[in-house]
């Protein structure tokens, strides 16, 4: 038997439990179901297991903005993360809600009905069907089962590990090794100094510098405020101040390009000191061109100074037994190398959609107000900011959900659906030079220059558009069910 949910939630992770709990709070009348593929919650915070594993946003505002973060470390390691989802799962009571080991293969929705059919694969192999009035896709933006790693010549004939950090060995004893980490993302930038407590050497290998910026591991003043005030009210003014600094920092960037990166640079060179090349922390971007590195109480350049890490700039020839062979003619000996190369982008967890039949192309339509897509009905998809915390906009759009759900209560309508006028002419819609967005640029939906299809990677303007915005735009239309559909939901 086919079972039925006012709403279908896909991922068990910070946007799926989050988007939870909004939903049982705000529309207890809803039935629901949260479909996630592995078998516990958490997401990309159960996933990643490399050492060091980090928020590289501070969480004030990587929180829920319903679930103050108590603990003392503002940049957080990857456990207390999970951690925090799981009690937020337990409290809410949404670990029954879980269907575990389910993975969408696609989803098929029906006009006639008014509903999404998911063909659900689970890992006993049997294929089951779940229907839905509302699809929220809180699956994330990447390829759970692969990483992306350049096709290196010569990989073959390495004597070491080759180690991508998606995919971290349990229990790998890296103790007076020498290791090479390629990349110059967030992810290097946290394995480096977390492994230069056992690694004999530890070097970054990159072939384009990274904007890297220290912040503080702990917050001094919510320590004072929490003597004075409510929990939640330190919270609610933590979340605010940082959100407004991560803002401004952006803001300047784009508008100051020049005069950021000068600021930049220069307090790494004050933490790397004089003698330091800084050709390695020196991007040939701009700023914000991607995306900011952070390093609590800089811990990178800390172990730079001592001499337990090293950073070499230079492109790769080939791998060779002892290591790896340089552009340059050096060749770095390693016995473990590892691959932070970056990772597969893919929508919806590489789940197939259909509309009446024909199956959709997702460059084919536009982003609605950065969650919803043009001519795609009842369907939501949880993507955070590139520029801030990912949690300021998942709970913003579970809220926005939230209200399109009671709005169509209200008017006795079943299908939410934003038409595309012919007018508005697509652009790309990540505004970003990263690896993996230029490696799936082909495959994304388009942004647009003009509101409500313009993604504006601004909480202050989201907050306005989705949280005190009319739901009725003139672009969003509300259709009562007919025919086919209004006699099922008579006999439901």
């Amino acid at each position: 038997m086919t079972e039925h949910f006012d709403v279908l939630i896909v991922g068990a992770g910070l946007s799926g439990i989050g988007a939870a709990r909004h939903l049982s709070e705000q529309c207890p009348d809803k039935t629901f179901a949260i479909l996630e593929g592995r078998d516990t919650i958490g997401g990309t915070w159960d996933l990643f297991r490399y050492p060091g594993i980090r928020s590289d946003s501070d969480m004030y505002t990587l929180g829920y903005n319903f679930k103050p973060w108590t603990e003392k470390q503002v940049i957080a390691d990857g456990d207390r993360i999970r951690n925090y989802i799981q009690e937020v799962a337990r409290d809410g009571g949404f670990q029954n809600k879980v269907r575990f080991g389910s993975k969408v293969v696609n989803a098929a929705w029906s006009s006639e009905t008014a509903t999404w059919t998911l063909d659900v694969q689970k890992k006993t192999g049997e294929t089951v069907q779940m229907t839905c009035g509302w699809l929220m896709m809180c699956s994330g933006y990447y390829n759970y089962e692969e990483g992306f790693t350049p096709d290196f010549k010569g990989r073959e004939d390495f004597k070491g590990q080759v180690i991508h950090p998606q995919f971290w060995p349990e229990n790998l004893d890296y103790s007076g090794k020498r290791v090479v980490v390629i990349g110059s993302g967030a992810t290097a930038i946290t394995l480096i100094p977390s492994m230069t407590d056992k690694a004999q050497h530890v070097t970054m290998l990159q072939r384009t510098p990274s904007y890297v910026i220290s912040v503080p591991q702990f917050d001094p003043m919510v320590r004072v405020l929490l003597k004075f005030l409510p929990e939640m009210t330190v919270y609610n003014i933590s979340r605010a101040r940082n959100n407004f600094i991560t803002q401004g920092i952006f803001k300047l960037s784009r508008k100051f390009p020049n005069f950021m990166r000068k600021l930049l640079l220069k307090q790494v060179k004050m933490q790397v000191g004089p003698n330091f090349d800084m050709k390695h922390f020196t991007p040939p971007y701009n700023p914000w061109d991607q995306r900011l590195c952070a390093v609590p109480n800089g811990d990178l350049f800390k172990a730079l100074r001592k001499g337990k890490a090293s950073v070499v700039t230079d492109h790769i020839d080939r791998f060779v037994d002892k290591g790896i062979l340089l552009k340059s003619g050096e060749t770095l000996e390693a016995d473990i190398i590892v691959t932070a190369t970056g990772l597969n982008l893919r929508l919806f967890g590489g789940m197939s959609l259909t509309l009446d039949g024909k199956p959709v192309q997702m460059n084919q339509h536009i982003s609605y107000k950065g969650l919803m897509f043009s001519d795609i009905p009842n369907f939501t998809n949880t993507l955070g900011y590139t520029n801030a915390s990912w949690t300021l906009k998942a709970d913003l759009i579970a809220e926005y959900v939230c209200r399109l759900l009671k709005h169509m209560d209200k008017t006795g309508t079943r299908i939410a659906v934003a038409r595309r006028d012919p007018a508005v002419q697509p652009t790309q819609l990540l505004d970003m030079t990263s690896g993996y967005v230029a490696r799936a640029e082909a495959t994304l939906p388009k942004g647009a220059d003009r509101a409500p299809w313009k993604l504006y990677q601004n909480y202050a303007m989201d907050k306005e558009q989705l949280h005190n915005g009319k739901l009725e735009d003139g672009v969003m239309q509300f259709i009562k069910p007919t025919g086919a559909a209004q006699a099922q939901r008579k006999a439901a």
